[in-house]
């Protein structure tokens, strides 16, 4: 598959990409992406189902980590540096445990190569029981999802994939039946009976008020990561803390 991606920075710097999480698409990461521009080669890729990038009934890590593996072959990459966030972080290190002749650096943002028991059930339903013949704008899309989804910021996060067509009508730029049938394969991790630990520079970012990464969780396949917490974040951290996560990845690679 073909992925839709951003770039920014000069060619002739080092090769960074960055892979984003369920929902999100490679805009989310614009700004971080700039910041990175100076010293690296930045390319932000849309995973298959999000963004601009198409649509496929199939969607695990095997198969994303297959399409970064045709991206650095189409672009003839060598020597890259590898950072994803949740999602993005476990393809990223899918990928690196199956292709690490093709990674030099790996970064992974506040996710474990475990499974995780959350259900993303309640939020795609509430997103497909969205009246979208019916919306006037976005704002009331947020109001409607507000007793499903608390937290404001996810809700705005989320409806970024909400678009106004022409004819006023709002619609999904993602498919979210395809998300829903393929949902479990995105808490999951894959069988890791036959991969070899992954031995060259790896960071893991976790932030200070997350669990995302448990105890002992990555220590199996990545034995001499790095893992350093950041302070008053979340999830989110490349978000909530912008500064301090481009400190860490920037210390981490130069």
């Amino acid at each position: 598959m073909e992925l839709a991606f951003e770039q920014f920075g000069e060619s002739k710097n080092p090769p960074l990409i960055i892979l984003h999480g369920f929902f999100a698409s490679s805009r989310n990461w614009r700004a971080i992406a700039e910041k990175f521009a100076i010293n690296f080669c930045i390319y932000v890729l849309d995973a298959r189902n999000h963004g601009a990038s198409p649509h496929s009934e199939t969607m695990n890590y095997e198969t994303m980590a297959t399409d970064v593996a045709d991206f650095i072959a189409q672009k003839n990459l060598k020597n890259v540096s590898l950072l994803g966030h949740s999602m993005g972080g476990k393809t990223a290190m899918w990928f690196a445990l199956n292709y690490s002749n093709l990674v030099q650096n790996l970064i992974v943002v506040d996710i474990a190569p475990i499974a995780y028991k959350h259900s993303f059930e309640p939020l795609i339903n509430a997103l497909k029981n969205l009246p979208l013949s019916e919306l006037k704008n976005r704002k009331q899309a947020e109001l409607l999802l507000a007793s499903i989804i608390p937290e404001l910021s996810y809700r705005q996060f989320l409806l970024q994939n909400l678009v106004l067509k022409s004819g006023g009508c709002y619609e999904w730029r993602i498919d979210l039946d395809i998300f829903q049938d393929n949902a479990a394969n995105i808490l999951l991790f894959p069988n890791i009976e036959n991969v070899s630990q992954f031995v060259k520079p790896t960071l893991f970012l976790a932030g200070g008020n997350s669990k995302y990464i448990k105890e002992n969780s990555t220590k199996t396949l990545f034995p001499f990561a790095q893992i350093q917490v950041i302070p008053d974040a979340e999830h989110w951290i490349h978000v909530q803390q912008p500064q301090a996560f481009l400190a860490a990845v920037t210390d981490f690679l130069l």
